[in-house]
């Protein structure tokens, strides 16, 4: 639960962004300090599941045969098969397209091999290679799991952004997701807190207000 100064400084973004005739999204731009971007290994790469939801669709793409495949085509927006693994390794065109217009990718496991073999070259510099699912997962839970989930991803700048839901959204809802993010940056960091430097909230035209 987020606690009221938070809350605060999401409702004043809310409030100070100027009517505009489309939904805006609601963004969090986040600075990091004392950390060396330049090494691979200090890169923030975390999918983050939002208790309050992203208030966006989230695409997900499932590789899978068999009945796994079957019951993914209940949640996903498409599953593919082997032979439509191959395909796409013959054209990256359609590999690329397809790798832009999705969020998530989930594969089961054995097949995770030809998948890099294929379209590593394609998902693997978007950072998205599928999440491998092992043999007892449930697919449809995970797929509605990564439907509530945004990627963050910082690269070699230590400043960047990330959806945290849309200026329709309850205020709380939003404040919940921020909290969730900044308590995960704040985990995963080699110093945790003292490695964030200052956390803005906006929507997509709006002015930033400081929440950390």
């Amino acid at each position: 639960m987020a606690d009221q100064e938070l809350e605060d400084a999401v409702a004043r973004a809310l409030d100070e962004a100027p009517t505009r005739n489309f939904t805006e999204s609601v963004d969090l731009a986040i600075n990091l300090r004392d950390i060396d971007l330049n090494d691979p290994a200090n890169r923030i790469d975390l999918s983050v599941v939002l208790p309050g939801g992203t208030g966006h669709d989230t695409t997900i793409v499932v590789f899978a045969d068999g009945e796994t495949g079957l019951r993914a085509q209940e949640v996903a927006e498409d599953v593919l098969d082997g032979d439509d693994l191959a395909d796409l390794g013959d054209d990256l065109d359609a590999a690329k397209d397809l790798a832009d217009a999705t969020d998530f990718f989930l594969a089961e496991a054995g097949m995770m091999p030809d998948i890099g073999r294929h379209l590593g070259t394609v998902l693997g510099p978007r950072g998205k290679m599928p999440e491998p699912l092992q043999p007892d997962d449930d697919v449809v839970e995970v797929v509605q799991r990564m439907k509530g989930s945004i990627q963050l991803r910082s690269g070699d700048r230590r400043t960047f952004h990330t959806s945290v839901g849309r200026i329709d959204m309850d205020v709380d809802d939003i404040a919940d997701n921020i909290d969730t993010i900044i308590r995960r940056l704040s985990a995963d960091l080699e110093k945790g807190p003292q490695n964030l430097d200052r956390v803005f909230v906006k929507t997509t035209m709006g002015p930033a207000v400081e929440v950390a």
